[in-house]
């Protein structure tokens, strides 16, 4: 037993057919019988990778098990200390990271959430309530105002019926249906006799036949289709897992070269060779480069959470920098997602609403006009008990009794003074409502008679009832130029992107009073047009012509109508000249080649009524062209593409918990101008680490070439292999984090994006690290090394003497100390150093005298961290013995200080001469 492959496009009698079952519902035992064949209606639980070994990944990537393999190194060396703090250090990096990137992938858990968990079904003749979760296709429920629907189910009944379907469409205007047949080529959901499950009941009631449940619902295809997508891998993410290949393969490099050459060179016994190997390893992996980076998103994280910007995915921030097209939602986004009243017509001319309304004409009329809209809504028949206040369900009402309301119109006082006698709902057929009032408002009209009906819908269906026209204090017959120019002012409005409401009324009481519904409408006088629309946040222009400036497309996809999204697109600024509109039902029939070709082209379009399936392809498409693409959006048929984008942005207000739950990035004031600083702030991520890249591999150097020298020149090492994990995971780790909280440098957002192969890692930051702000620390910490020594009358020959008891650890204990003192000032002269550094570091380009001193307070608490370590280290007896060092005096720390200052010297030529030079 199955349906047909579009319920809506065939007899009910058909459906029933096919379904296998009665319109009077299931007996009890069939319904059981179903459920045990087709399942229970709900959406399937998401697999998820167990977090054990997600955990596993944190502990077996590149770096890691390099380091693994030098701690292991360690203890085969008989050093077990060295051994556990290398392990140690990787446990820490796995521990952190994991904390940092665990999420739970909600995006499905959401979806099952938005399910009802009752509904009203016909079992065995009896009309009952069950758990959501038993519906099985057969089923025969009843739906009312209020109700969320279940399963998709093909309409049998409905009285008034209207729907919001926002959660699949993100669409807030209420849509009518009615059992009437299809089409097959129109989608479900916009099927006027299907009812999908997910859709909220605004007004009326029906009944239904269920023809698919659970993962077969149109809501299912969107869980099955946001399951199916693979997240895109950040660039940061890629690129970090770059950086740990080159580094872990350089460093196995290194060590395996120097223990050969060690080994028949030099002639060092294994035992040597081994620490000389391990030295070389752990000076060139960077072991604080993980946690630094994963610290740094989370300060650019915190700082984006103060503008209004959650980061849910931390590596999402740096691929901002790389965004190259944004498609943006309009409903939500770009707009309010509130109807609004933004303009007024009467014949005779526009009226302003945005400025109060004059007491003469044509005010007067304009406050006829839409006293007459406000009392033909559903919220003048419901009134909470006990209040003065009606309830309104409908945001078109909601913005008919706001526009009413500034125009001095209070609609509670509205009610009492023209209480309604009687209502014709609204009817989908004739797309008008109309209500009977005993009118008590005699300075905006005086009828002929005390009831007054009000007729307002569509503007053609309610002109072809009327025969006359309000001008002024009275009706004139309606003839055809003025019936013309009606209908031309509602079309221009339209081609707008307005939806046009008309007014009209009629005064005779007695047919009023009890005339059927025909004739009530008819002999009607036209008061006035009423253009409604969901208004542009207020900025977002401003947001969007940045994003422009920046270099970043933004192209809005939306599943509204096309000339409405036209509208808004050009009032905000994303269409400027001529466009082109495209539809679903065009992105459908454009083959691969076509649509690439589109949008390789750079032709301003706007994309409307598009369908979940059609937004993906979309956003696949232009990753295809290899653009970095940001997709916003707020509804659940915005939950694979967010998913598939490199970077998916969610509402935060007005989203659903699929959207947020399935995006790297919530908003959380619904504000499109704060992507523009998410955009920002994801650029000024990118380039702090690659200024603290450069502040920790600058440390690389000093701390790789005394195992170089030790190998050349035969001398002890200037220092152990724990004072180096002291340097890159004690005293560096607060001055690059502070690096990373540098504030975005001037003229960010005026640049084009970075090109998404531009590595953190090239050639100008090796060549800065390395080669000049490297070898100037290095040649500090060698010359204190050497200093210490030659104080104590040994020069390089007596050195190399030395070095086999050093190494061995058998020398007396006053030549120990003098290595020990040596030692710690060449860590002190790497350290001091380095606080030169963390200012060199701040810009690439503009000199660390221009960065304001002031400016980035964490710098100052970072140096300030990295001063009391180092002072620990050398001072505090227990670290003493930890690290081998010894107490350094004054005259000592003074000398130091000659490091930074000729490091920055260094530095400052050479952006002086990089200025010059640049174009």
């Amino acid at each position: 037993m199955t349906g047909p492959p579009r319920p809506w496009a065939v007899p009910i009698a058909a459906l029933a057919r096919a379904l296998d079952c009665s319109l009077a519902g299931l007996g009890e035992a069939e319904a059981r019988a179903r459920l045990a064949r087709f399942g229970p209606n709900e959406l399937p639980e998401p697999r998820r990778r167990p977090m054990v070994l997600r955990l596993l990944d944190q502990l077996t990537h590149f770096m890691a098990l390099l380091l693994w393999t030098a701690g292991a190194l360690a203890f085969l060396s008989r050093t077990p200390q060295l051994g556990w703090a290398i392990w140690a250090v990787v446990v820490i990096n796995a521990a952190f990271s994991f904390w940092q990137e665990h999420r739970a992938e909600r995006a499905l858990a959401a979806l099952r959430r938005t399910l009802p968990h009752e509904a009203r079904a016909y079992r065995d003749g009896h009309l009952v309530r069950l758990p959501a979760r038993l519906l099985v296709p057969g089923d025969v429920i009843e739906i009312s105002e209020g109700d969320r629907i279940s399963a998709d189910a093909r309409l049998l009944a409905a009285d008034g019926l209207r729907l919001d379907l926002s959660l699949l469409t993100g669409e807030a205007v209420p849509v009518e249906r009615a059992p009437v047949e299809s089409a097959p080529e129109v989608p479900a959901a916009e099927a006027p006799c299907v009812v999908p499950a997910g859709s909220s009941v605004v007004a009326g009631r029906g009944r239904a036949l269920v023809f698919a449940t659970g993962r077969h619902t149109e809501l299912g295809k969107v869980a099955h289709l946001t399951g199916a997508v693979e997240r895109m891998p950040s660039t940061l993410s890629v690129q970090v897992a770059r950086l740990v290949r080159f580094i872990t393969l350089l460093s196995v490099a290194i060590g395996a070269v120097v223990f050969v050459l060690g080994q028949v060179l030099i002639g060092l016994d294994l035992r040597e060779g081994a620490l000389f190997a391990i030295g070389m390893i752990v000076a060139n992996v960077p072991e604080g480069l993980l946690p630094t980076v994963t610290l740094a998103l989370a300060l650019g994280a915190q700082r984006m959470a103060r503008r209004k910007v959650l980061v849910r995915r931390m590596s999402a921030i740096e691929t901002l920098s790389a965004v190259t097209v944004i498609c943006t939602d309009k409903t939500g986004t770009l707009t309010q997602n509130r109807m609004a009243v933004r303009e007024a017509w009467i014949p005779g001319g526009p009226v302003d609403l945005s400025r109060p309304l004059p007491a003469e004409e044509p005010g007067r009329r304009a406050r006829l006009l839409l006293a007459g809209a406000a009392l033909c809504t559903e919220a003048g028949a419901v009134v909470l008990p006990g209040e003065e206040r009606a309830v309104v369900r409908d945001p078109m009402e909601a913005a008919l009794l706001a526009a009413a309301r500034e125009a001095g119109l209070e609609p509670e006082v509205l009610f009492r003074s023209a209480p309604r006698e009687r209502e014709l709902p609204f009817e989908s057929a004739t797309r008008m409502m109309t209500v009977v009032a005993r009118w008590g408002l005699p300075d905006l009209w005086r009828p002929a008679a005390p009831l007054l009906a009000f007729v307002k819908g569509a503007p053609l269906e309610v002109l072809l009832r009327c025969d006359r026209v309000l001008e002024g204090d009275r009706t004139v017959p309606l003839d055809d130029e003025r019936r013309r120019a009606i209908v031309g002012e509602t079309d221009a409005r339209a081609a707008r992107g307005f939806r046009m409401l008309a007014v009209a009324l009629r005064e005779d009481g007695e047919v009023l009073a009890r005339a059927a519904r025909a004739e009530v409408e008819r002999g009607l006088a036209f008061v006035g047009l009423l253009a409604i629309t969901d208004p542009p946040r207020p900025g977002v222009d401003r947001a969007v012509a940045s994003a422009r400036r920046a270099g970043i497309r933004v192209v809005m996809v939306t599943g509204d109508y096309g000339l409405t999204a036209e509208a808004i697109a050009r009032e905000v600024g994303l269409v400027s000249g001529p466009a082109r509109l495209v539809s679903g039902a065009d992105l459908e029939s454009l083959p691969e080649d076509g649509l690439r070709d589109l949008l390789r082209s750079g032709q301003e379009a706007v994309f409307a009524r598009v369908a979940p399936e059609q937004k993906l392809r979309l956003v696949r498409a232009f990753q295809a062209l290899g653009e970095v693409v940001a997709v916003t959006g707020d509804g659940v048929n915005d939950a694979p593409a967010l998913r598939a984008a490199h970077v998916g942005i969610a509402m935060g207000e007005s989203g659903t918990d699929v959207a947020r739950a399935s995006a790297d990035l919530v908003l959380l004031d619904d504000d499109f101008g704060s992507i523009a600083a998410a955009v920002e702030e994801g650029r000024s991520v990118f380039q702090n680490i690659r200024k603290f890249l450069a502040y920790i591999l600058t440390s690389n150097v000093p701390e790789l070439v005394p195992f170089l020298a030790m190998a050349a020149l035969r001398i002890p090492p200037a220092l152990n292999i724990l004072q180096i994990l002291a340097v890159d995971l004690g005293t560096d780790m607060v001055p690059a984090l502070a690096l990373g909280g540098e504030p975005p440098e001037p003229g960010l957002m005026d640049r084009p994006p970075r090109a998404k192969e531009s590595p953190l890692l090239d050639r100008r930051l090796l060549f800065r690290a390395y080669l000049r702000l490297g070898l100037v620390q290095a040649a500090a910490s060698m010359a204190a090394f050497l200093a210490v020594w030659w104080l104590h009358g040994v020069g390089l020959g007596g050195l190399r003497d030395l070095m086999p008891a050093l190494v061995e650890h058998v020398a007396p204990p006053d030549v120990t100390l003098v290595q020990h003192t040596a030692t710690t000032a060449a860590l002190a002269a790497i350290v001091v150093c380095q606080m030169g550094n963390a200012f060199a570091c701040r810009s690439e380009r503009i000199s660390a005298f221009r960065m304001g001193l002031f400016s980035n307070p964490l710098l100052w608490i970072g140096l300030a961290v990295e001063a009391v370590l180092i002072l620990a280290v050398v001072y505090l007896p227990p670290l003493q013995r930890v690290f081998l060092t010894a107490p350094l005096g004054p005259l000592a720390w003074l000398a130091l200080l000659g490091g930074p200052a000729v490091l920055l010297a260094v530095d400052e030529a050479a952006k002086r001469l990089a200025r010059r030079g640049a174009p």
